[in-house]
């Protein structure tokens, strides 16, 4: 038999910390963007520009470590040989470096806002900066935030995982606990990949609608499987956007919410025989242990029950992938905070993928 391999739910830590990894990368690139226009004005000419003019001349540059409030990065400042670096840009944005980063942030998960921008270009270079440079710099922070949102999706991305957390993001000029809606894809060489994330008032058609648009017009492409939750506006979505994929829904989402129709004091037994059906060999073989599941359970937890039998198909759909993409064992440990996810593939290198923010 085919080995797979087991793919562990990602916990919601692990989500803040991939998110908090991306968005440290939007305030890395905004900031070297700086620095490097903040060089120009210190040299008097553009990297490579031959002009008579030209106050001093480029002399490398060095990595210099920040705290931000997304934790510790390295950037690279450039400096020139009479003047130095730029150090000023670096001591402003220390200075206000929760507050910048939130409008960073904000740029990279809502799209840029000229206006944004601009304050944060006179936020690093200085209010007594001519209005050209303003100008420039703001174009040059737009374009290198946009070019890092807008990332081409490269290749066919085979499994698509959708689903909903929340964090602190500025939201009508706000900081906020927000609705984050992620796609995590794994491509043809079985790798997790944060695709995108998109801040909204509330999980809907519309806003899933946005986020599988975003994903498409970046290149995504190959996707034969959808997992999420059972959500009408994910599922109206997907048809919608990714008519040609299967649409299978997370069996430890399901596995859950059969729980929580359940006594605490059973639920670790139910954990383990739920987790028997979707272990099964064949489809075949996951509708009898349905069955016997029901056959024990349906006169004292009748809502559990129908509870699985609606989701099953949903929940079944990896029975008509090829063999190698059998589920390893799902599992659910006390509390329900770990749990394999089927439907995935076997290739060794998967990382683990999933989210749990919702029952």
């Amino acid at each position: 038999m085919t080995k797979t391999v087991e793919l562990k739910l990602v916990e919601q830590e692990e989500v803040q910390t991939d998110l908090r990894d991306l968005f440290r990368g939007a305030v890395k690139v905004a900031l070297e963007a700086a620095l490097e226009e903040a060089v120009v004005e210190l040299v008097g000419a553009a990297r490579g520009a031959r002009d008579g003019r030209r106050k001093d001349v480029r002399n490398g540059s060095y990595l210099r470590g920040l705290v931000t409030s997304m934790g510790y990065m390295k950037v690279s400042v450039p400096r020139t040989r009479e003047s130095g670096s730029a150090s000023d840009v670096i001591g402003r944005y220390k200075r206000r470096s929760e507050e910048l980063d939130e409008t960073i942030t904000s740029a990279y998960v809502h799209g840029v806002s000229t206006r944004d921008m601009t304050e944060l270009t006179q936020s690093l270079m200085g209010k007594d900066v001519g209005r050209s440079t303003v100008s420039r710099v703001t174009k040059r922070l737009e374009a290198s935030v946009e070019e890092l949102r807008s990332a081409p999706i490269s290749g066919p991305v085979p499994y698509l995982f959708l689903d909903a957390t929340f964090l602190d993001a500025r939201w009508a000029r706000r900081v906020e606990n927000v609705v984050a809606l992620v796609a995590y894809g794994v491509g043809m060489d079985g790798k997790r990949t944060l695709l995108a994330v998109t801040i909204g008032a509330q999980e809907s058609e519309a806003s899933w609608s946005a986020l599988l648009t975003q994903l498409t017009e970046r290149g995504l492409t190959g996707v034969k499987l959808v997992i999420a939750d059972a959500h009408q506006g994910i599922a109206a979505a997907v048809r919608t956007h990714l008519p040609e994929a299967e649409r299978q829904r997370c069996t430890v989402h399901l596995m859950r919410n059969v729980l929580t129709k359940s006594p605490a004091r059973i639920r670790k037994r139910l954990g383990r025989e739920l987790a028997a059906i979707f272990k099964a060999d064949s489809l075949k073989d996951a509708k009898k242990r349905r069955d016997e599941f029901k056959a024990t359970w349906a006169k004292q937890i009748p809502e559990a029950v129908e509870c699985l039998n609606t989701g099953f198909a949903a929940a079944t759909r990896y029975f008509a992938f090829p063999k190698a993409y059998v589920p390893g064992e799902p599992r659910v440990e006390a509390g329900g905070r770990r749990a394999t996810l089927a439907g995935w593939p076997s290739n060794r290198n998967v990382g683990t993928i999933g989210t749990h923010s919702r029952s």
